[in-house]
Protein backbone atom coordinates (compact mmCIF):
# COMPACT_ATOMS: atom_id res chain seq x y z
CA UNK A 1 0.00 0.00 0.00
CA UNK A 2 1.42 3.22 -1.06
CA UNK A 3 1.28 6.44 1.52
CA UNK A 4 3.06 9.57 2.64
CA UNK A 5 5.88 9.39 4.49
CA UNK A 6 6.56 11.75 6.83
CA UNK A 7 9.52 12.24 8.93
CA UNK A 8 9.36 12.19 13.11
CA UNK A 9 10.63 15.66 12.71
CA UNK A 10 7.82 16.72 10.79
CA UNK A 11 5.93 19.96 11.29
CA UNK A 12 3.16 21.66 9.63
CA UNK A 13 4.86 24.86 9.23
CA UNK A 14 4.58 26.92 5.58
CA UNK A 15 4.23 30.31 5.18
CA UNK A 16 1.71 31.30 7.19
CA UNK A 17 -1.54 33.11 5.81
CA UNK A 18 -0.79 36.58 7.74
CA UNK A 19 2.72 37.00 6.36
CA UNK A 20 3.76 39.72 4.73
CA UNK A 21 4.96 37.39 1.63
CA UNK A 22 3.73 37.44 -2.17
CA UNK A 23 0.34 35.19 -2.66
CA UNK A 24 2.39 32.91 -4.82
CA UNK A 25 4.58 32.32 -2.56
CA UNK A 26 1.79 31.21 0.30
CA UNK A 27 0.26 28.93 -2.13
CA UNK A 28 2.93 27.46 -3.48
CA UNK A 29 3.13 24.84 -0.35
CA UNK A 30 -0.59 24.07 -0.84
CA UNK A 31 0.15 23.47 -4.83
CA UNK A 32 2.96 21.31 -3.80
CA UNK A 33 0.81 19.21 -1.34
CA UNK A 34 -2.57 19.44 -3.95
CA UNK A 35 -0.13 17.98 -7.07
CA UNK A 36 1.39 15.08 -4.72
CA UNK A 37 -1.97 14.07 -3.10
CA UNK A 38 -2.91 13.58 -6.91
CA UNK A 39 -0.09 12.11 -8.64
CA UNK A 40 0.74 9.58 -5.93
CA UNK A 41 -1.32 6.46 -6.14
CA UNK A 42 -2.84 6.28 -2.96
CA UNK A 43 -5.73 3.85 -2.26
CA UNK A 44 -9.22 6.14 -0.88
CA UNK A 45 -8.05 5.35 3.10
CA UNK A 46 -4.85 6.96 1.95
CA UNK A 47 -5.82 9.70 -0.04
CA UNK A 48 -8.85 10.67 2.51
CA UNK A 49 -5.99 10.83 5.60
CA UNK A 50 -3.33 12.57 3.41
CA UNK A 51 -6.24 15.29 2.53
CA UNK A 52 -6.82 15.52 5.94
CA UNK A 53 -3.04 16.63 6.77
CA UNK A 54 -3.35 19.18 4.25
CA UNK A 55 -6.58 20.72 5.53
CA UNK A 56 -5.06 20.87 9.14
CA UNK A 57 -1.76 22.27 7.77
CA UNK A 58 -3.76 24.84 5.64
CA UNK A 59 -5.91 25.41 9.10
CA UNK A 60 -2.91 25.78 11.40
CA UNK A 61 -1.14 28.44 9.54
CA UNK A 62 -4.12 30.71 8.97
CA UNK A 63 -5.16 29.85 5.64
CA UNK A 64 -9.67 30.81 5.20
CA UNK A 65 -11.20 27.96 5.14
CA UNK A 66 -12.62 28.68 1.57
CA UNK A 67 -9.36 28.02 0.26
CA UNK A 68 -9.05 24.72 1.56
CA UNK A 69 -10.71 22.88 -1.06
CA UNK A 70 -7.68 21.57 -3.64
CA UNK A 71 -6.91 23.51 -6.75
CA UNK A 72 -8.57 22.02 -9.92
CA UNK A 73 -6.46 20.04 -12.06
CA UNK A 74 -5.12 20.87 -15.35
CA UNK A 75 -2.80 20.41 -17.99
CA UNK A 76 0.40 22.52 -18.60
CA UNK A 77 -0.19 24.27 -21.78
CA UNK A 78 2.40 25.70 -23.95
CA UNK A 79 1.89 28.93 -22.79
CA UNK A 80 2.41 30.92 -19.14
CA UNK A 81 -0.72 32.19 -17.10
CA UNK A 82 -0.45 35.65 -18.54
CA UNK A 83 -0.32 34.51 -22.06
CA UNK A 84 3.24 34.22 -22.85
CA UNK A 85 4.32 31.25 -25.09
CA UNK A 86 6.93 29.64 -23.23
CA UNK A 87 9.95 29.92 -25.55
CA UNK A 88 9.71 33.23 -26.56
CA UNK A 89 12.59 35.73 -24.86
CA UNK A 90 11.25 38.06 -21.96
CA UNK A 91 13.10 40.63 -19.95
CA UNK A 92 13.07 39.92 -16.49
CA UNK A 93 13.21 42.22 -13.28
CA UNK A 94 12.79 41.38 -9.73
CA UNK A 95 11.18 43.56 -6.96
CA UNK A 96 11.04 43.34 -2.94
CA UNK A 97 7.78 42.64 -2.12
CA UNK A 98 6.10 45.22 0.57
CA UNK A 99 2.40 44.47 0.33
CA UNK A 100 -0.74 44.41 -1.79
CA UNK A 101 0.66 47.33 -3.43
CA UNK A 102 3.66 45.45 -5.16
CA UNK A 103 1.07 43.14 -6.66
CA UNK A 104 -0.70 45.67 -8.01
CA UNK A 105 1.61 47.52 -9.68
CA UNK A 106 3.10 43.97 -11.13
CA UNK A 107 -0.29 43.13 -11.98
CA UNK A 108 -0.11 45.99 -14.35
CA UNK A 109 2.64 44.56 -16.26
CA UNK A 110 1.50 41.14 -16.95
CA UNK A 111 0.24 41.95 -20.67
CA UNK A 112 3.63 43.58 -21.82
CA UNK A 113 7.06 41.31 -22.34
CA UNK A 114 7.92 41.87 -18.67
CA UNK A 115 7.89 39.72 -15.84
CA UNK A 116 8.50 40.77 -12.58
CA UNK A 117 10.00 37.70 -10.12
CA UNK A 118 9.17 39.05 -6.60
CA UNK A 119 11.69 38.27 -3.36
CA UNK A 120 11.08 39.24 0.91
CA UNK A 121 13.18 40.92 2.81
CA UNK A 122 12.57 38.62 5.57
CA UNK A 123 14.82 35.81 5.21
CA UNK A 124 16.56 33.42 7.69
CA UNK A 125 19.78 35.14 6.62
CA UNK A 126 19.23 39.05 7.48
CA UNK A 127 17.82 37.51 10.87
CA UNK A 128 20.68 35.48 11.97
CA UNK A 129 23.30 38.37 10.23
CA UNK A 130 24.47 40.34 12.93
CA UNK A 131 24.63 43.92 11.83
CA UNK A 132 28.21 45.10 12.82
CA UNK A 133 29.93 48.15 11.96
CA UNK A 134 33.48 48.63 12.36
CA UNK A 135 36.26 51.30 10.86
CA UNK A 136 38.69 49.02 10.18
CA UNK A 137 39.49 46.75 7.65
CA UNK A 138 41.70 44.70 9.98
Amino acid sequence: MTSVYRKPTFTDTIIPHSSNHPAQHKYAAIRFLHNRLNTYNLQKEEYNRESDTIRNIMLNNGFPVHTHNPPPNHRPSSSTPNGHTRYTTHKWTSSTYYGKETTFITNLFKKTDFIISLSTNNTIQKLLISKQKTTDKY
